[in-house]
């Protein structure tokens, strides 16, 4: 616990290296943290402020990862939070921070002042690697203008979450910051200690609430508020399991969602493709910085993405038992001007995965836990799926053989272009993953093979467009018995 002369101690120090006052951006952003929030119980409880927040603007939940990428801890939840980029980049696997890489990937407060040194940053927290000098950060490098770092435990964030919403509300109305985190721990400590079903869970979220009310006010109460840009985002780094408790694979430690109001946001609405990465791009973007070096995309960004428009579409389990059964999760019904050659597919086995299907994280994830599905952190929302083990779960005849196929994309003969699109695959032997290019109808051949595990990553691979030819489709070929999987998606031809 930290003395009050401590806290006033370290706020005059951080002053001293704040800039002196500048000519203020109208484009300003607030990124609040809440740690270890379930979004089904911020809805349950008596929570005014988070609500009106959803009501005005934006309510987008995703999934996380799971090990052995990283577990659903604070270290690699607030690191991928504050990077923008997953822990396959920044290192940061648990509360350890081994392997921490904030050289390479930076916080997004430190990357606008690197761009703009003139930009006025802060941060408050009262778990310690967030904004602290210990071993284990911080998150945060010193770059920024002004920190705030309390310590907060389990008994002890109830006390100092007030103050980190009191000194963040003073500063917010009464400094001239542009971009500013501010982080709430109490949550997190009542779901460890209570669990995320109890009331105790619930009373906690309803304080906090109030406190992020306060914060709010700091903003809203600026005297140049009017001529002001402002964004707000609301994030949380993991979930918890409704007896409490983190760190695993489950659907309810995975949760995450962003919470988001501002221009160019559409009041009450709610998506399915955005992800933790995204806070620091939208941040970045707000206040004119690049977002070139990170994995998210802001939220204005449009999603062209086809596979996502199937979403209307999805049905409820028929085979699988592990997807729960309330969940539209899965469609075999492609999106207009793609199709699913099954004519060399074996018969029977899950319906669910009778050759290339389209689903959700959420849905597919949990066919089967653990068996690194919730690692393809680079899909979004809707995503083709080719899963030759899931299929062979129940009797079938013959093998896993099944052909995605593209709509045809008009190219210029003799030209350069190139085939991007995310993909997540686990190899094993026994099973092929095949991309083929075929131009004006002509025979497909094979531009890309699969022969070792490819995690979530993007691949980009050049074509060559012969003169003469006017289009190009491509083909997605996966084959196997009782094997592993493939997953695809945002497919386009650049």
């Amino acid at each position: 616990m930290v003395s009050a002369i401590a806290v006033a101690l370290l706020a005059a120090s951080t002053q001293l290296s704040a800039p002196a006052m500048a000519a203020a951006s109208p484009d300003k952003v607030l990124v609040i943290g809440l740690d270890g929030v379930n979004l089904d119980r911020v809805k349950a409880a008596d929570a005014p402020h988070l609500k009106r927040l959803m009501a005005e603007g934006l309510t987008a939940e995703s999934k996380l990862y799971a090990p052995p990428m990283a577990a659903t801890s604070s270290g690699p939840g607030w690191s991928t939070i504050a990077t923008g980029v997953w822990p396959d980049k920044h290192g940061v696997k648990d509360n350890s921070f081994t392997g921490k890489q904030f050289g390479t990937y930076p916080d997004f407060l430190t990357r606008m002042e690197n761009a703009d040194p003139a930009l006025n940053t802060y941060a408050a927290a009262d778990w310690e690697p967030i904004t602290s000098t210990d071993q284990n950060g911080p998150i945060f490098s010193a770059k920024v203008d002004k920190r705030l770092s309390l310590k907060g435990d389990a008994n002890g964030y109830r006390n100092e979450d007030p103050k980190i919403a009191s000194a963040a509300a003073a500063e917010l109305k009464n400094g001239n910051p542009d971009a500013a985190f501010v982080y709430l721990g109490e949550i997190d400590a009542t779901g460890h200690g209570s669990g995320a079903a109890s009331q105790a869970y619930l009373d906690t979220i309803a304080r906090v609430d109030a406190l992020v009310g306060q914060v709010l006010t700091g903003v809203t109460s600026r005297p140049t508020y009017s001529q002001e840009n402002w964004k707000i985002l609301v994030t949380t780094d993991h979930g918890h399991t409704d007896g409490g408790g983190h760190g695993g694979s489950s659907i309810k430690e995975r949760g995450t969602f962003v919470i988001a109001k501002g221009a160019g946001i559409a009041p009450g609405s709610v998506r399915h493709d955005v992800r933790l990465v995204d806070v620091a791009a939208t941040a970045l973007k707000q206040l004119g910085v690049s977002t070139s070096a990170v994995d998210g995309t802001p939220l204005d960004a449009p999603d062209n993405d086809a596979f996502d428009a199937l979403r209307p579409q999805l049905q409820a389990r028929v085979d699988e038992t592990g997807s729960p059964a309330g969940v539209k999760g899965f469609t075999h019904t492609a999106p207009s001007g793609w199709s699913v050659d099954n004519s060399k597919m074996g018969t029977g086995g899950v319906t669910e995965w009778r050759g290339w299907a389209f689903a959700t994280d959420e849905f597919w994830s949990q066919a089967e836990r653990d068996q690194w599905r919730e690692l393809g952190v680079r899909s979004r929302d809707v995503f083709a799926v080719a899963d030759s083990d899931e299929w062979a779960d129940k009797s079938f005849t013959g093998s896993y053989d099944s052909t995605l196929v593209s709509p045809k994309w008009t190219v210029g003969g003799g030209t350069s272009r190139s085939l991007r699109f995310q993909t997540h695959y686990r190899q094993e032997t026994g099973q092929k993953a095949e991309v083929l290019v075929s131009y004006n109808g002509g025979t497909p051949t094979v531009v890309k093979s699969f022969s070792a595990d490819s995690v979530a990553q993007w691949q980009n691979i050049p074509l060559q467009v012969p003169a003469g030819a006017t289009d190009v489709q491509i083909r997605f070929r996966y084959s196997g018995s009782n094997n592993w999987y493939w997953t695809v998606d945002n497919v386009w031809v650049a």
